[in-house]
């Protein structure tokens, strides 16, 4: 009898045991469950703007990748007309929701009319979202960069995109696969803007971009090493003009690669530097301008920043990387965009 009254009590044990258990794993799933969907509702949830929030996506050699086309509302298009299109690249940690809020890119598409396009890395292709730039030894980066051409190709196939007016724009990891972008596929785009980025060519593997981000390898200056520091494109092909944004005080990427990206895309560009100029606006920080020119034309310009750190200048308030107390670096992408737009017309005919 002492053995069966103590079998039945551990049976009692545990079966309540196992209740307890089985309530526990249902509440978590139901929990977990809860802010994975309140997690996917804040990523589908349209920024500010007066506009449509489209999403897509496009498969490529790097798998699937999805985007979000901003579209200003109200748009009365002409018959035939097409819009300029801004390509925008978020930085590690962020998504193209969050960069669309900190960068307050659709508030001046509605008042310019252009579309704004962004990009999404998926977590499984990297865990913080950040874009594989570096993977150039393993392949992995020219894959994902021919993946998010396919997303830019479906965008522009879908929406009334003038393909002659294409922009890049990007922050942090965003910024050097804009590079990458620029340098794969240079008659693609009119226009590049890199917002902290790391210098191209100057890392091929995890390992090298590390020590790229503390300004440790350097690209080589020599126009006869431009092709190395690049990849083939940049000596068969004109690349875009470029604009290169960082701030001095960037402790994640180190603010010399932003010295370095304006020289080798200027040496690549046969562009040489004028008298660097300082800057300010009201009360925002000051920052020192340099423009590369070739024939009178500027074709790449740098903004060094000071006291910025690795953040979009001139962002929103109160969100990850984004500095409201800088110059307006929307603004300046899209002006230098617009410029290049104009000056790939040519002169107007009388």
């Amino acid at each position: 009898m002492a053995r069966s009254s103590t079998a039945s009590v551990f049976a009692r044990a545990y079966e309540r045991n196992l209740r307890a258990l089985t309530k526990a794993t249902l509440s978590n799933s139901k929990r977990i469950a809860g802010q994975v969907q309140r997690a996917a509702a804040k990523r589908l949830k349209p920024p500010p703007g007066k506009g449509d929030w489209l999403s897509g996506m496009a498969m490529g050699p790097g798998g699937a990748r999805g985007y979000h086309l901003f579209r200003p509302a109200g748009l009365q298009l002409k018959p035939g007309e097409r819009l300029p299109l801004m390509v925008m690249l978020h930085g590690c940690g962020q998504t193209g929701r969050d960069f669309a809020a900190s960068t307050r890119m659709n508030a001046l598409a509605v008042r310019q009319r252009f579309l704004v396009l962004y990009l999404e890395q998926d977590r499984l292709a990297h865990p913080q979202g950040c874009w594989n730039w570096y993977e150039r030894r393993s392949g992995k980066a020219d894959a994902e960069a021919a993946t998010l051409m396919a997303a830019i190709d479906q965008a522009c196939m879908l929406y009334p995109v003038d393909r002659d007016r294409v922009a890049l724009a990007g922050l942090s990891a965003g910024a050097s696969m804009a590079a990458l972008l620029a340098t794969r596929y240079p008659n693609r785009f009119r226009a590049v803007a890199m917002h902290s980025g790391v210098a191209p060519g100057a890392a091929k593997s995890p390992a090298t971009a590390l020590g790229a981000m503390r300004g440790q390898n350097v690209p080589p200056m020599p126009s006869t090493a431009v092709g190395k520091a690049m990849g083939a494109a940049a000596v068969f092909a004109t690349l875009p003009p470029m604009l290169v944004l960082h701030g001095d005080a960037d402790a994640v990427v180190a603010p010399s690669n932003a010295v370095n990206s304006a020289a080798v895309w200027a040496t690549a560009l046969g562009a040489k530097p004028g008298l660097s100029r300082n800057m300010q606006r009201g009360k925002r920080r000051s920052m020192r301008v340099t423009d590369f020119k070739r024939k009178g034309r500027t074709l790449v310009t740098l903004c060094e920043i000071a006291g910025l750190g690795h953040s979009w200048s001139g962002g929103a308030s109160k969100l990850l990387f984004s500095d409201p107390e800088g110059p307006d670096a929307t603004r300046m992408t899209w002006a230098f965009a617009a410029a290049q737009f104009k000056a790939a017309e040519g002169p107007k005919k009388v």
